[in-house]
């Protein structure tokens, strides 16, 4: 590609620093923008991607590269699309995706708004995943399958893909950090970002919520499959599909939390795996980057193998999932992503899992 004008996603992290090295080398304009997510508050990780101290260390690596950096207050539309439809899912008894909404909501969507106010026409970031333009984008897993991040941009706008760049698609993250050494980057040696943009030190990203908003814990029973009482649990939002530790309650064996009764405040327990088993799921939400199809692979959460599955449109942005072999802790709330092989063909959002 020829010269260009580029915004960088700075976090302040060692991934989009190489990121501005690259493009700065191979000619392009650019100009560095990190964005302002919460307060700085000194209950607040400095870990996090969106601190006072990132903000230091994003600027540090501009000035090394001369280029322009700014900083994008996004702390309101951050709390009212992010936070607070997150803790409505916790109070909901769904688990929630914040990263991807983020990412939706904020830096591929309030920051592509900006970029073009600034005169640039795309932005570029530092995902471990591919985007190929030829001519139109393709989303696509990062060749590091262990950082590979293609599902947390599953849920972008189809029209933002044309306006986005992912130059470490195609490197590992020790090659990464070799080519920040030698760049010289002031963040070479940086940890990673937790992604944790309101967590207070010692507590969960639910929890943090919940003392952000000063709501009660929404006070319930665990409960076994057939309804029997187990005892009290420590709020609904402490809890998700799946979880086996810190439960807090000995039922003799290994338990699982395998469903979450929001109107009963119950967390639904089982000492078998099995009842953690879903045929398939109903979607919403659901976009598509190539032609819907309808056998494909679906990845139900980032840690997920993703398992082979026939798809039925239902229509507004609606589908069924049945998967050939059934899946383990389907959670609503997640988002999901439609793959082919290495390639993202689209996303959604768990809406509940399917018994069989």
């Amino acid at each position: 590609m020829g010269e260009r004008r580029i915004v960088v996603a700075m976090s302040g992290g060692v991934d989009s620093s190489v990121v501005a090295g690259l493009l700065k080398a191979e000619g392009h304009t650019l100009i560095g923008v990190t964005l302002q997510l919460r307060p700085c508050d000194d209950r607040m990780s400095s870990r996090s991607c969106c601190s006072m101290d990132a903000i230091n260390q994003a600027r540090a690596v501009a000035g090394a590269l001369d280029i322009p950096h700014y900083v994008l207050d996004c702390r309101a539309e951050f709390e009212a699309k992010v936070l607070l439809p997150a803790w409505a899912e916790y109070q909901a008894g769904r688990t929630p995706s914040p990263c991807l909404h983020c990412n939706r909501e904020i830096k591929f969507g309030m920051l592509l708004a900006y970029a073009q106010r600034l005169g640039a026409d795309c932005i570029a970031s530092g995902h471990y995943a591919r985007l190929l333009h030829d001519p139109q984008p393709r989303l696509m897993r990062g060749l590091d399958r262990q950082k590979d991040q293609s599902y947390f941009l599953s849920a972008l706008e189809p029209d933002a893909l044309g306006h986005l760049l992912l130059p470490l698609g195609g490197f590992t993250k020790a090659q990464v950090r070799d080519m920040a050494r030698e760049m010289k980057l002031p963040t070479a040696e940086r940890h990673e970002s937790q992604d944790a943009c309101l967590v207070y030190e010692g507590l969960s990203f639910p929890e943090s919520l919940r003392q952000r908003y000063g709501t009660d814990q929404q006070s319930g029973n665990f409960v076994d499959v057939s309804g029997r009482a187990l005892g009290p649990h420590k709020g609904l939002h402490q809890y998700t599909i799946g979880q086996r530790r810190g439960l807090g309650v000995a039922l003799g064996q290994p338990a699982y939390v395998v469903r979450l009764e929001a109107d009963k405040g119950s967390v639904v327990l089982s000492t078998d795996s099995a009842d953690l088993l879903s045929g398939g799921l109903r979607a919403s939400g659901v976009h598509w980057y190539a032609d819907p199809p309808t056998r494909c692979e679906v990845q139900i959460r980032s840690r997920h193998q993703a398992c082979e599955a026939s798809i039925t449109h239902l229509g507004a942005g609606e589908v069924l999932v049945n998967f050939n072999t059934p899946q383990s802790a389907v959670t609503p709330g997640q988002a999901l992503a439609f793959y082919e092989g290495d390639r993202v063909l689209g996303g959604g959002w768990i809406g509940e899992a399917l018994l069989g």
